[in-house]
């Protein structure tokens, strides 16, 4: 089953292709309103294959169950919203016309109950090759267990199908009566084909009971297509409105040819070898375990040079992240150094008043200084006056001090400038 799934995937691909190049108005308006839906089942192939690939490698029981549960999910979301898409097609709500993503176009009754068809489908159809092989196996438990689930997902297949045919009486008119009118032999023929199958399921004829639900699916989708000819999107783009240029027509129907001459015996084959149980599991040669054991000497050599790696790089980055550290909080503390000393100064020296106005709000008036003809001066600070002159060489020159905002501001400077030796401050 695992080969013949993974080359599912090809047509998936092939018919996508198949469809952009050959009719490409009908592939922009498909991939346009009923986005959401085509996103979510492609989300769903991804999902499947990521379920169907980790089960079996799983170890941990969780794992197993999150891959069971991605399988499980998966596999309702791309049947249903593949459905959903086609029902969409089918009711007419899809055309060109429109732009953009369009809910309308797949949230309607006959689109929704489209997808639950699909679903059912698929399970019809699962079953009945898991009872196929069962039997090959000669697991009888297994073949009574999943024959009683595909009865009743035929069941439950045909009984939506009459639903979906009812729904589309009025939302899909054009198709519908082409269903019921060139289209019904197919139609019949799927039913016949749908009891058939449950008359085999009892007898155990697994191959003919494969045969029988095989027609009966294809029966099925014929029929749709006959139904909506000659249309694309029903009575809104037909096939000659939406094609593609002969010449790109001719090269497409070339690669067809192709496809249909190399890859499909290739597939059969491949299917044929999966039946017939020549691809399962086997004892392995003496040169291939030998092999297998020399290859893992060296990944366990390679294993413990890469720990090593590890380590120095874990080094390495923890001491570049100690040292971004302390260099961050450094910064840190003389922002806030900053911002405990810089507003003050700033606001000090943004706010220049006058004495008079700084006295009338209860500022400390600064030193004021005055200039006697002698040379010498005074200086007034708080009511006291200091008489002051400044010494240069042998003589006395008048000179100044700096303006303090107090009394014991101007004091600190006239100690600064007799500490610095130039000047000498007389009381």
């Amino acid at each position: 089953m695992t080969p013949v799934w993974e080359g599912n995937q090809v047509w998936i691909v092939l018919g996508f292709v198949f469809v952009w190049t050959a009719y490409p108005g009908a592939f922009a308006a498909i991939m346009t309103s009923p986005f959401v839906p085509l996103s979510l089942s492609l989300l769903g192939i991804l999902l499947r294959g990521i379920g169907f690939a980790f089960r079996h490698e799983a170890e941990h029981l969780r794992t197993q169950q999150l891959s069971g549960v991605l399988f499980a999910a998966s596999s309702f979301l791309s049947p249903f919203f593949l459905g959903a898409v086609v029902g969409a097609v089918a009711t007419g709500k899809v055309h060109t016309a429109r732009a953009g993503n369009d809910a309308s176009a797949w949230l309607n009754p006959t689109a929704l109950v489209s997808g639950a068809l699909f679903v059912a489908t698929c399970a019809y159809i699962g079953g009945v090759y898991l009872i196929g092989d069962a039997n090959r196996r000669g697991e009888g438990d297994m073949v009574r267990y999943f024959s009683h689930r595909t009865v009743l997902a035929g069941v439950v297949t045909g009984a939506l199908a009459g639903l979906n045919l009812f729904l589309m009486h009025r939302s899909a008119r054009y198709v519908f009566h082409r269903l019921m009118g060139p289209a019904l032999p197919l139609v019949i023929l799927s039913v016949a084909d749908g009891l058939t199958a449950f008359v085999l399921i009892a007898l155990r004829r697994t191959w003919l009971l494969r045969i029988s639900a095989a027609v009966a699916v294809a029966s099925v989708v014929a029929a749709w297509g006959i139904a909506q000819y000659p249309y694309l999107l029903p009575t809104s783009l037909s096939l000659s409105e939406g094609s593609a240029p002969p010449a790109s027509l001719i090269a497409e129907f070339v690669v067809i040819g192709m496809a249909a001459v190399f890859v499909a015996p290739a597939f059969a084959y491949l299917y044929y070898l999966q039946q017939q149980g020549r691809l399962q599991v086997t004892e392995s040669s003496d040169e291939l375990r030998q092999a297998v054991a020399a290859d893992k000497e060296t990944a366990v050599g390679a294993g413990d040079a890469a720990n090593r790696h590890r380590v120095v790089t874990a080094v390495f980055i923890g001491a570049a992240g100690l040292e971004l550290s302390r260099e961050a909080f450094g910064q840190l503390r003389r922002m806030r150094r900053d911002r405990s000393s810089g507003p003050g100064v700033r606001k000090g020296a943004r706010r220049r008043r006058s004495p008079r106005r700084r006295a009338a709000s209860g500022t400390r008036v600064p030193a004021r200084f005055s200039a006697t003809p002698s040379g010498s001066g005074s200086m007034s600070t708080r009511g006291t006056t200091r008489r002051w002159r400044r010494t240069t060489g042998s003589g006395t020159q008048p000179g100044s001090l700096p303006i303090a905002r107090s009394g014991s501001l101007g004091e600190k400077a006239v100690a600064h400038r007799n500490d610095e030796g130039s000047e000498q401050c007389l009381g």
